[in-house]
């Protein structure tokens, strides 16, 4: 029987590796439509916490999750032997950047040999973890040639197809967000378009694996991009003495030639601030040199910066200095009502305003505390302090935040999200970014 046959009749066995924001909704989504599942997580506490049908991702209710572990739908492994079990193997491993902002694959690669060691024949790879134009065809491929002595697109199918998880976003999830899939050969995308066509609305297949990996790049550094132009406008603006949000809302009432993007204290997530440099760094290699790129890079990474510098301003012309005055920072996941905190600029914004002397606590709901090199910070457990701290700076706009309360109860409220745009008394007190 084909692997398309089993994933029709719901026969098919699937290992997902990496239970993270990507992973485990993934899994959810797949366990949901009879498609036995396996999880792969080398995070024990987690693995343990999904056998128990608890999911510590938001966009996974912990309802949702249980009674699919309850019925043997989906379960949880640190290990991969597993993968000798499975029909298909979809790989969601974190892609970050090491410190000199090269790209970081050694995830996929350690995924890879790992699950080398039980490939066979007729199964489907799948890489969803973002990466370069040529990773899948370049390194994948060979790896699990060497580790099988088989030939891909022939003994085995490799697809890549880039993931689009947007937490926290209410209408569009796993199911219903058009799906890319790019596969070595025909035979590889017809399987890896059955596979995601069982349990995604709608999947569309693009010539290759390389293609696919630049679908995934361009989406990112298009709102990268865009980003970067709306926060120069808001460097800009604060210049000229102008409202970056009032000048974007009026351009956006334009019906046609206009997308607007909003600025803010930098570019947070594993998405946004991390794949444009994927595809900037594989060009060097091809001496081209992605101007775009680089330039929105340059400023949206300035942007903490400016963000402290709009704080020391903003005490200053209230005769008081940033060093040793109070700062109390709203929000530190990188975006509205999530509990995910990676690459968050509010971190960077903290962490700057400490280096000049602030005396600076955190408070946020969804981020009752975080770890940064081996540091763990704790929120503050409530808002009934806000009256002693010198300046009060938004930095996420949860909407758990009663703007009009902090306003009315702040001294001064740095705004870098426009969170206090309906607030109508004490605006005085309001600096925007």
């Amino acid at each position: 029987m084909t692997i398309t046959e089993k994933i029709a009749n719901r026969s098919a066995h699937v290992v997902v590796i990496g239970l993270g924001y990507v992973g485990l909704p993934l899994a959810v989504r797949m366990a949901g439509v009879g498609l036995r599942t396996l999880g792969i997580d080398i995070n024990k506490p987690r693995v343990d916490r999904v056998n128990a049908g608890i999911s510590d991702i938001g966009d996974v209710p912990s309802e949702l999750l249980a009674p699919l572990v309850a019925n043997g739908m989906l379960s949880a492994h640190t290990t991969f032997e597993v993968v000798a079990q499975a029909d298909a193997v979809v790989i969601c491993v974190p892609t970050p950047l090491s410190k000199t902002r090269d790209p970081d694959n050694s995830y996929i690669v350690k995924a890879l040999e790992s699950v080398g060691v039980y490939a066979r024949a007729g199964q489907l790879f799948v890489l969803e973890s973002t990466t370069y134009p040529g990773f899948t065809r370049e390194v994948m491929v060979p790896m699990l040639e060497f580790a099988t002595g088989l030939q891909a697109g022939q003994a085995f199918h490799v697809a890549f197809s880039p993931e689009r998880i947007d937490p926290g976003n209410e209408r569009y999830g796993v199911k219903n967000t058009t799906k890319i899939v790019g596969g070595m050969t025909p035979a590889c995308s017809e399987a890896v378009r059955a596979l995601y066509g069982a349990f995604i609305d709608t999947v569309r297949s693009v010539s290759s694996p390389d293609c696919a990996e630049m679908v995934k790049l361009l989406e990112n550094t298009f709102r990268a991009v865009n980003i970067g132009l709306v926060n120069e406008v808001a460097l800009m603006s604060a210049k000229l003495g102008l409202n970056a949000f009032e000048i974007i809302d009026a351009a956006a009432t334009k019906p046609f030639g206009f997308m607007p993007f909003y600025p803010g204290p930098g570019l947070g997530g594993h998405c946004i601030p991390i794949d444009p440099l994927y595809l900037s760094w594989k060009l060097k290699s091809m001496n081209y040199q992605a101007r775009f790129i680089e330039l929105a890079d340059a400023i949206n990474t300035s942007m903490p910066a400016h963000v402290v510098s709009r704080v020391q301003d903003a005490l200053n012309d209230r005769s008081l200095a940033l060093k040793g005055s109070k700062v109390l920072v709203l929000g530190v996941a990188y975006k509205r009502d999530i509990e995910d905190y990676r690459e968050s600029p509010a971190i960077t914004v903290l962490d700057l305003l400490e280096k000049k002397g602030a005396l600076v606590d955190y408070y946020d709901p969804h981020v009752p505390s975080y770890r940064e090199d081996n540091h763990v910070r704790t929120s503050i457990a409530g808002l009934s302090g806000l009256g002693s701290y010198d300046a009060v700076l938004i930095t996420t706009d949860h909407r758990a935040f009663d703007y009009d309360d902090i306003v009315n109860r702040a001294k001064l409220v740095v705004d870098t999200r426009n969170a206090t745009k309906s607030v109508a008394t004490g605006r005085d007190k309001i600096v925007l970014l």
